[in-house]
């Protein structure tokens, strides 16, 4: 059986990405993320279960049926949390403060085509283009 990633927000610095690290990620998709995990990684963001709802694809009502059952989420689903999780934490890191980055994340972007990044975080893509985004600010480039 393998080791499942133990997320917290203390843990969730790029720093420890190693490749062990990256193995208990994939083992953590592929198994499934539980709800209870998923209850601690909501409580620590600014994401609402309707918000969750949207970026996952999935009805409130199927929410609550995992949470009622206990159930793991699919892989697909799973590795979506932990993307948004970890593009979270990023934007924290780079902003340096949550509410400047949780403004930022409710802010239609020019850069971002007129929308806001939240809108974004539906996708793999829009997340990967967010990532981009926040290396951008990193980094000073916000043309």
């Amino acid at each position: 059986m393998s080791k499942t990633v133990s997320v917290t927000k203390e843990s969730l610095s790029f720093s420890w990405l190693t490749d062990q690290a990256v193995g208990n990620i994939i083992a953590t998709v592929r198994e499934g993320v539980k709800f209870s995990l998923f209850q601690r990684i909501m409580k620590g963001s600014p994401f609402s279960l309707q918000e969750w709802s949207r970026f996952l694809h999935l009805s409130e009502r199927s929410m609550q049926r995992y949470k009622a059952e206990k159930k793991r989420f699919d892989p697909i689903h799973s590795e979506k949390i932990l993307e948004i999780t970890f593009l979270y934490q990023r934007g924290l890191e780079v902003f340096g403060d949550s509410e400047k980055f949780n403004s930022w994340l409710n802010t239609e972007s020019i850069a971002l085509g007129g929308v806001s990044p939240k809108e974004l975080m539906d996708t793999t893509f829009g997340i990967n283009l967010l990532n981009d985004e926040l290396t951008r600010i990193e980094h000073g480039v916000l043309a």
